[in-house]
């Protein structure tokens, strides 16, 4: 029986621990931290053994492969070891793929709009009566889904920590949504590694399979050439008309694909905004490939209700609005946050800085914000960014605090931006939890 070792139980480990138990490996899963207690209670339940708060070198390199979870760095001490040793190791993406059977696999990954693509793409397929479910870093593992309740379609958000370690894994769609600066603390400060990481997506794919992509986006456009791409290419754009794939003019979406053309005007869009439009353009691209109906894609496209934590309105308070973007975790979100105000800002910005150029927000920054209330521990690089330009910053230390301070700064007709540009994991738990607070503290004042 082969051995397989599971590190790190989190939602990825568990679904991978699930899957690999069903189909009858000797599991083995081991997290350097504490398990949750549903966690806990799932492995116990399945009969799979584990260990929490510590890693047992000799259980962990007798294994026959090792599924890393996306969360676990490289230069960590047990994979150094782990790597010594030469033990295979893959990411649950990976081993989820080995049982998907004639399923078929739409892929997303990108710094920003991954996650509303892939939740767009999933509402037209599910609009369409499809057998479809959205997996990966949205809702469900990938390998709990494959476990617990099998589909003929797969939507899958997939980052690039994912990506790093697939090896066969091959998407009938892949979307890149755009490239910016992000996490480049786990590829050496080098957005080379990280760029390669993403394209890591289209790898295996033929000429069978479909590759969606951004024409406007310059780090994709200057990178791609490095990349050998088999597959059949449907970019999206809104610089140009195209012979095939998504473009915009005179606010009108134009589809083309095979012999076919599908038009709809952007007033129609259920979710506003710029970026938005390259969403829906991605999703809907992602769709006609696998042969979906120009009226269903319509038809999703104008039901569409936008994800909680992104640009989601919260409250209107004495004239002042209050929107929750928590999910904003990185420079380019924040960036398009405030691209669709219309209003003056009153931003609510920072937390675990994962090596951000505050530099690139302050041109918007001064178009649009009033006033910045910080929220995280170290706030020194927003003060240093922007002191010059924005005459009220202030520092909180708990959504409570940055509610109250950015309501008592507000005036009728203005907008508190909950869109921190940042990781959350110095006064939260994730970005949902940043999230949840900042709405009840919205609704507490």
């Amino acid at each position: 029986m082969q051995k397989i070792v599971i590190l790190g139980a989190g939602e990825s480990g568990i679904g991978a621990a699930l899957l690999a138990s069903q189909k009858g490996y000797d599991v083995f899963v081991s997290d350097g931290g504490s398990i949750g207690e549903r966690f806990k209670a799932e492995l116990n339940n399945h009969s799979i053994s584990f260990e929490e708060n510590g890693h047992s070198e000799s259980k962990i390199l007798s294994a026959d492969e090792i599924i890393k979870s996306p969360g676990i760095p490289e230069k960590a001490p047990i994979m150094k070891k782990v790597r010594n040793t030469g033990i295979p190791v893959i990411s649950e993406i990976e081993f989820s793929f080995r049982y998907i059977g004639n399923s078929k696999v739409i892929a997303i990954t990108g710094s920003n709009g991954k996650t509303t693509t892939t939740a767009l793409t999933y509402h037209i397929f599910k609009h369409s009566g499809e057998s479809c479910a959205m997996v990966g870093n949205i809702g469900y593992s990938f390998a709990r889904q494959i476990a617990i309740e099998p589909k003929d379609i797969y939507v899958v958000e997939i980052s690039s920590f994912q990506l790093d370690d697939i090896q066969s894994f091959r998407p009938k769609v892949a979307v890149i949504t755009n490239i910016t600066e992000d996490h480049l603390d786990r590829y050496d400060y080098k957005i080379e590694n990280y760029i390669a990481s993403k394209f890591k997506i289209i790898q295996n794919q033929t000429d069978e399979d479909v590759f969606i992509y951004n024409l406007d986006d310059s780090v994709t456009m200057n990178s791609i050439s490095n990349y050998p791409i088999k597959s059949t290419q449907a970019p999206i754009t809104m610089s140009r008309e195209l012979s095939q794939g998504a473009y915009l003019t005179n606010a009108q979406m134009h589809l083309k694909w095979k012999e076919e053309e599908m038009k709809m005007s952007i007033e129609d869009f259920a979710i506003k905004g710029k970026h938005n439009q390259y969403n829906s353009m991605a999703a809907s691209m992602a769709a006609t490939a696998l042969d979906i109906r120009k009226e269903k894609i319509r038809e999703a496209l104008q039901t569409f209700q936008s994800l909680e934590h992104r640009m989601e309105f919260v409250a209107t308070i004495k004239g002042v609005d209050f929107v929750n973007d928590s999910k904003a975790t990185n420079i380019n979100s924040t960036w398009f946050a405030l691209e669709s105000m219309t209003k003056p800002v009153i931003l609510i910005l920072g937390g675990v800085d994962k090596g951000n150029d505050y530099n690139l927000l302050k041109e918007m920054m001064m178009e649009k914000v009033k006033a910045i209330v910080c929220l995280g521990i170290d706030n020194s690089k927003i003060h240093e960014a922007f002191k010059e330009i924005i005459p009220l910053i202030v520092d909180t230390e708990s959504a409570e605090e940055a509610v109250k301070s950015a309501y008592h700064f507000a005036n009728k007709g203005e907008v508190v931006l909950l869109s921190p540009a940042c990781a959350s994991f110095d006064l939260f738990k994730n970005y949902e939890d940043r999230g949840s607070q900042f709405k009840q503290a919205v609704r507490d004042l």
